[in-house]
């Protein structure tokens, strides 16, 4: 009987403190690794940095959609240098255009 008493008075503390051991550990490993712990605060803040630049990218590039519309208005543009502009991004040619070639080669 004496054995048991001793047995349960050194047992008993020592699972106590395994068990909080591992809670505590679940918990503090939860802190630093899990969905919202330190190292995920880390990574959210390199996206919003990524996000941030991307944006940043979007607007300039918007702001240079708006500034070609803008120029491609009826009363800012002049006929002239947009029917020259599309024929050079289109490679096309009216049939009664006149084709002068330069002395340079192209290569294939």
């Amino acid at each position: 009987m004496v054995l048991r008493t001793r047995f349960r008075a050194i047992l008993y503390p020592i699972l106590l403190y395994a068990l909080s051991g591992v809670a505590s550990s679940y918990f503090v490993y939860t802190a630093i690794n899990g969905d919202r712990g330190l190292k995920t605060k880390a990574d959210y803040k390199a996206q919003i940095a990524a996000l941030r630049d991307q944006l940043a990218e979007l607007k300039a590039t918007r702001q240079d959609w708006d500034h070609r519309i803008t120029l491609m208005r009826s009363e800012a543009v002049d006929r002239d240098l947009l029917e020259d502009q599309i024929r050079e991004t289109l490679d096309f040619t009216d049939p009664r255009d006149l084709v002068v070639f330069s002395g340079t080669k192209v290569k294939p």
